[in-house]
């Protein structure tokens, strides 16, 4: 919320600086987010009268004015405003004078120049000019009763500071000028001036028949007829001012009023054209099929949820948070309803949000607005609409209908003590409370307070500790170090962190991105064979509506971002949390009931493996370059890739991860259909892996190096084209015994077509292998290799069908 400060000390005024006051207000909770001046710096700018104004002899479009600055002489300014004109009072920056930066960041300064032949001593400045405003229509036209010669910083009131406050929730009472004066005089115990609302002359016997429908929506509705008004007269230039120093721009004497009492008292109201009300009104929920054209120019369907103030032809107004189009008023207007009215929290809250937009009113309404005051605040702004538009009112009609009732809150002084960490007695704290304007009752060690009609947030005991807190100040509360002790967590020898990982998937060549946990639900369906993803019941947008169990349809996002923009190889990884639905997850302090969030850990290898280079053939990344980064990544363990089919992943480029006799992720090209849905240039290969097992590290052992020379035996070995690799190296590692110490395959042969093929079947390939065999405790004899070998190619003939190649 912004507000000049004049406007606020008009209500109380403490004898603290700008800076002291928005320390003050801060240390209380309201936190000044920002506070600047008014104007930006300028000097010798005062107020002159242009006493005549006659064509400049060279040119067209300027006019040479004789201008009274309060000096005697009449200084002699050619100006080009269009509107400058004898009578009129306007901005004059003297010779000397420095006006605001232009773009270049320099002041302007004025010296004495001639325009075309005529000589100029000083400039006639427009709003834009002084950066009072975007305004260059002209030059600015000043009250009547502006002083000549006047510093027009002093005359503007140009040293006023406006403060902007960021609110919470719970400080709904603050979102008013008097209320924050209110909270400002209870901080520092300056005297607050309590306005008062004399009751309007009333001229008219006339009511306009109104019929509240639904209690749980308007607790308290009162308004009045007025007729006779005069809506082409002008705003008071006071309080445009004061309107513009909150942000918001004058509209018509009308709205003006409207706006201008809800920032001071923070009491939203709305004015309807009184000829365009079709009988009587009628505050009830929406009905289905009802529409209804706001003020904005939007054409809203309305439904049971949405609160709306009818006439007996049609919606025209959506309940707290806009008027409608129909019965807003006009330059026309001679005849208007005023109303204002208590709407229930919950009635208003999240309805905007629905319609995409958002409303002062509506801001206040669904934080709660004193229902108390209603009556009060129509005679306020019926003596503005009287004194600057003139007319005759009717009498307040006022339905009480379901207001809030007041509960007692009681505060226990030694509970209040624990929880803000110091001592407070009894009377401090009944004291605090007092001077917020609360109703206290003190018993034996308690103090008891019935809130007052406009303090929503006051409902349990906490909320009572946190006046007192922030009255005697935060900064006031004892440093206190922890009672616990602070134990660092060493990490296992057996696991090694996540930052590690990080850089090794960067020495992999890999680079990291970080995206949103919630994902479009067509991710979910296509890329991670998820049917029932969680879905979010307040997506920050339409296409963000579910939660991921997959980080792929995220990488393959920033894949696609990146191709579409030239990049042509692109290595990306995710350490991130993903979610699912499991019945089997208990709650706890780091668990949902219901909700499994592991850890994972993906990446993907788009485009060339290497970038361009004389060295080696360029080719296209491929599966055996993602099992490579996988098998890094688990090293020293070596982990068993077996034939597997994924969601996204080609079926048959794509292998799942097994360690230790469990599933860890999956390896894989990107499924044909996915490449050509997402329009790929070439199939990315990616991995997805859980986080825990690749971090999990085998502590080293030692082991003394063989003084033996290992020996090795090759196999050329024939078998059908449908027997893996995985299933020939399984069969020689079930039989190796113990002097195996590794197979390796390093030659794979299937003749050409046309070209003789020897002793191999068309359906048939010759796969040459060599085993690596040594003992440490002795030199292995030709018998125990030949046993060896031998053992070998019984379990490949047994379980692959194998035989060597002659």
């Amino acid at each position: 919320m912004q507000f000049p400060e004049s406007w606020l000390r008009a209500f109380c005024n403490p004898p603290l600086t700008s800076q002291q006051l928005a320390d003050t207000l801060t240390m209380a909770g309201l936190e000044v987010e920002e506070l600047r001046p008014v104007a930006p710096p300028f000097s010798k700018v005062v107020v002159g009268e242009i006493r005549a104004a006659e064509q400049h002899p060279n040119a067209d479009r300027l006019r040479v004015c004789q201008v009274d600055v309060g000096q005697g002489a009449l200084l002699n300014i050619v100006c080009g405003a269009p509107n400058a004109r004898v009578g009129i009072k306007v901005p004059c920056a003297l010779v000397g004078a420095e006006l605001p930066p232009g773009d270049d960041g320099k002041p302007f300064a004025i010296k004495l120049g001639k325009l075309r032949g005529v000589e100029s001593q000083g400039m006639l400045c427009s709003a834009r000019e002084l950066k009072l405003s975007e305004d260059h229509g002209g030059l600015l036209e000043l009250p009547a009763d502006a002083v000549v010669g006047r510093d027009i910083r002093e005359q503007l009131a140009l040293d006023d500071m406006l403060f902007t406050l960021k609110l919470t929730p719970n400080l709904a009472h603050c979102l008013s000028v008097y209320g924050i004066a209110r909270e400002l005089s209870a901080i520092t115990g300056a005297p607050l001036q309590a306005p008062s609302f004399p009751a309007a002359p009333v001229a008219l016997a006339e009511r306009l028949p109104v019929r509240v429908e639904a209690a749980d929506l308007c607790g308290r509705f009162s308004g009045r007829v007025v007729r006779g008004v005069n809506t082409q007269v002008q705003t008071p230039a006071w309080m445009v001012e004061r309107l513009a120093r909150c942000g918001q721009r004058s509209v018509s004497p009308l709205v003006d009023i409207s706006n201008y009492v809800m920032f001071e008292f923070g009491r939203p109201s709305h004015i309807f054209d009184l000829d365009k009300i079709h009988g009587g009104l009628q505050v009830r929920w929406g009905r289905a099929g009802e529409s209804l054209k706001l003020l904005n120019g939007n054409t809203i369907t309305v439904d049971a949820e949405v609160g709306v103030i009818a006439d007996e032809q049609a919606v025209e107004s959506l309940a707290g948070i806009m008027g409608g189009d129909a019965t807003a008023v006009s330059d026309d207007t001679k005849n208007i309803y005023i109303e204002a009215a208590f709407w229930w929290p919950k009635a208003i809250a999240g309805r905007s949000r629905r319609y995409n937009f958002s409303t002062d009113a509506g801001h206040r309404f669904e934080r709660g607005v004193d229902p108390s005051t209603t009556v009060e605040h129509i005679e306020h702004i019926t003596r503005l609409v009287l004194e600057i538009c003139g007319g005759q009112a009717g009498p307040i009609d006022d339905h009480v209908v379901n207001v809030p009732q007041p509960r007692p809150v009681t505060l226990r002084v030694a509970r209040a003590s624990k929880v803000i960490g110091m001592p407070v007695s009894q009377a401090q704290c009944a004291d605090t409370l007092r001077r917020l304007g609360l109703a206290v009752q003190e018993g034996e060690g308690t103090v008891t307070v019935t809130p007052p009609a406009y303090r929503f947030d006051l409902q349990i005991e906490e909320d009572l500790i946190e006046e007192v807190v922030r009255l005697i100040g935060y900064e006031q509360l004892p440093t206190t170090p922890p009672l616990a002790p602070i134990t660092a967590k060493i990490r296992p020898e057996a696991r090694r962190g996540p930052f590690a990982l990080r850089r090794q998937l960067a020495q992999l060549g890999y680079q990291e991105t970080i995206n949103f946990s919630f994902v479009e639900a067509r991710w979910e369906h296509e890329l991670a064979g998820n049917a029932d993803p969680i879905k979010l019941l307040n997506p920050i947008a339409s296409q963000m509506s579910v939660m991921r169990s997959s980080l792929v349809g995220s990488l393959i996002a920033a894949l696609k971002f990146n191709l579409d923009r030239r990049a042509e190889r692109v290595r990306l990884f995710e350490i991130g949390r993903v979610f699912r639905k499991d019945t089997s997850v208990a709650d706890s302090d780091t668990s949902v009931a219901g909700f499994d969030q592991p850890m994972r850990v993906a990446g993907l290898a788009g485009g060339p493996v290497n970038a361009l280079q004389w060295g080696e053939a360029e080719r296209v990344a491929d599966f055996f370059d993602a099992k490579g980064d996988v098998e890094a990544l688990l090293a020293p363990r070596r982990a068993e890739f077996r034939a597997a089919e994924h969601p996204a992943m080609h079926p048959g480029r794509c292998a799942a991860v097994w360690l230790d006799g469990r599933c860890i992720g999956h390896v894989g090209e990107l499924h044909p259909r996915w490449r050509q849905a997402y329009d790929l240039p070439s199939a990315p290969v990616l991995f997805e892996l859980e986080l825990d097992a690749v971090l999990a590290r085998p502590v080293p052992v030692f082991q003394g190096v063989s003084r033996h020379q290992p020996v090795e035996r090759d196999l050329a070995l024939v078998v059908n084209e449908s027997v893996t690799h995985d299933a020939v190296l399984s069969a020689i590692r079930a039989a190796g015994g113990e002097w195996l110490r590794d197979a390796v395959l390093f030659d794979v042969y299937r003749p050409k077509k046309g070209a003789p093929a020897g002793n191999l079947a068309a359906d048939e390939k010759s796969l040459a292998v060599r085993l690596v065999l040594n003992r440490d405790d002795a030199t292995l004899t030709e018998e125990q290799i030949e046993a060896t070998v031998a053992a070998a190619l019984a379990a490949l003939q047994q379980r692959t069908g194998a035989r060597l190649r002659t």
